[in-house]
């Protein structure tokens, strides 16, 4: 078990920060601040310590320098009940840190803006964060590491319940805080690397987060997950129906990527990552007509997609046949009604369609 007495939490996303602040203030923690944080916790009458009272350096070069010092770092590296750390400590007059919140500049985003110019994307190239992360998830034996806010809630609760985190959710917030400095720097690497030969990066390096597990693989005896670069989700809302497969997802993107070649009413229909249907009409309900009537015996048990909200006259269409996936851009309500009646029908509106900036295929052991 973790007892937390000090905390340092220096975040850009501040969600969530002020309160999770006062819930360890209230518990007696003392806190440690930098930068706007100190100034959002102050805003919100929430007692806080500045980080420079504790390195005796004011934050310098526009805030590219607070956190790295030996006071921060060795506070929050200390091995408790190491007699040689100790003494080290005392004689240099350090405190232990027993608490690290930290979330980093938001350098993906940055990148991902159109016409973002270079030298403000690298102004969000965070080097005091990942330092405090890596040291305090390295440390994670004597020290609670924070990199996402989600925590705050079930941390903040264990210390109330238990009087400190026990060493297990430590173990899993460092593996955590591992894969998203990992993540971070993928893509500062990749980043910096996209103009090479022929305008191909010389080295890949990405990083994914298992978004979902989903129901079974290629084939049902394997397993499957969808992955996703930090911070983003699911490109889809389900509004109902069974658990989505990895060959339903194969057939929406087949699906997804056709229907953005139109502007004009469509629906197309996919079974096995091929079309077996495809139409473009007046109205939504005549190319859903036409789209089914392509290939009738091949659209049985396969996936369905339109670029229009779906309307009642379409969906009375569609749950005439048995399909796994119907997708569209929005239902409404007596669509929904129509078709929730076929109760393992998966009803998607999906966001509108992102051609990859990277695409990828395995191939004789490597990638493509």
């Amino acid at each position: 078990m973790i007892r937390v007495k000090r905390a340092l939490l220096s975040v850009s996303d501040k969600r969530g920060a002020v309160e999770f602040a006062s819930g360890l203030a209230r518990m007696g923690v003392e806190i440690l601040s930098t930068g706007g944080t100190a100034r959002a916790l102050a805003a919100a009458g929430v007692s806080a310590t500045e980080i420079s009272s504790v390195t005796g350096v004011p934050e310098m070069l526009d805030g590219r320098v607070k956190t790295l010092h030996p006071a921060v770092h060795a506070g929050i590296l200390f091995r408790r009940g190491r007699a040689e750390d100790e003494s080290a400590m005392a004689a240099q007059g350090f405190s232990p840190i027993d608490l690290v919140a930290v979330n980093l500049y938001p350098f993906e985003s940055a990148a991902a803006r159109a016409g973002a110019a270079r030298a403000g994307v690298i102004e969000e190239i965070d080097i005091g964060g990942p330092a405090l992360l890596r040291s305090a998830a390295k440390n994670h034996e004597h020290v609670v590491v924070i990199c996402d806010p989600d925590d705050y809630a079930p941390v903040l609760a264990e210390i109330g319940t238990q009087g400190g985190v026990s060493n297990d959710r430590a173990a899993a917030l460092a593996a955590k805080v591992f894969r998203r400095t990992a993540a971070y720097d993928g893509a500062i690497a990749s980043w910096m690397g996209r103009e090479g030969e022929g305008g191909l990066p010389e080295s890949l390096v990405f990083s994914q987060r298992r978004v979902r597990s989903l129901r079974y693989g290629e084939n049902p005896h394997q397993p499957a997950g969808y992955y996703r670069e930090a911070g983003r989700g699911e490109p889809w809302r389900q509004l109902g129906g069974k658990e989505l497969s990895y060959n339903n997802l194969l057939d929406l993107e087949a699906g997804r990527a056709l229907l953005a070649e139109f502007d004009e009413t469509a629906a197309i229909v996919v079974k096995h990552n091929n079309p077996c249907g495809a139409a473009l009409a007046a109205s939504l309900p005549e190319a859903v007509r036409r789209a089914l009537a392509g290939d009738p015996l091949s659209a049985f048990g396969g996936i369905v997609l339109v670029n229009r909200p779906l309307d009642a006259e379409s969906s009375r269409l569609l749950a005439e046949i048995f399909l796994e996936v119907v997708a569209a851009p929005s239902f409404d309500e007596e669509a929904l009604e129509a078709l929730a009646k076929k109760k393992n029908l998966v009803r998607l509106v999906l966001e509108p369609y992102e051609a990859p900036r990277v695409a990828l295929r395995s191939a004789l052991g490597g990638l493509l």
